[in-house]
């Protein structure tokens, strides 16, 4: 295992997914938690499942989530918990301003270890 910091005006999905590459990680399993302010999540449309419906937000969110590295690619599921609303899905991107995220990285490949 190892722990990816994202820091104050780093973007999540890209710092982790820069992260996972520089390590060679091709598969394996991902924790997070912290803070974030501005976030986009999608979740499914209840009419069509293969239509993400995105929402965007701009405020502060305590978040924590799951995700998977899968052939390289990182993808993350989030909840998000702020003063007046609360949202969840997948995670396309999410920006630290006053705290952090922190991710703990466990890969399945032997090489990442």
């Amino acid at each position: 295992m190892f722990l990816v910091t994202v820091e104050k005006d780093q973007e999540v999905v890209e710092t982790v997914g820069a992260a996972v590459a520089a390590r060679g990680v091709r598969n394996g399993s991902i924790s997070l938690i912290g803070a974030v302010q501005e976030c986009t999540v999608s979740v499914m449309n209840k009419d069509d499942a293969l239509f993400d419906r995105l929402r965007s937000y701009d405020q502060p969110f305590e978040l924590t989530g799951t995700g998977e590295v899968v052939d390289g690619s990182v993808h993350l599921h989030v909840v998000l918990a702020g003063e007046d609303v609360t949202a969840a899905g997948h995670l396309h991107r999410a920006v630290v301003r006053d705290f952090f995220v922190r991710a703990y990285i466990s890969p399945l490949d032997q090489a990442a270890n």
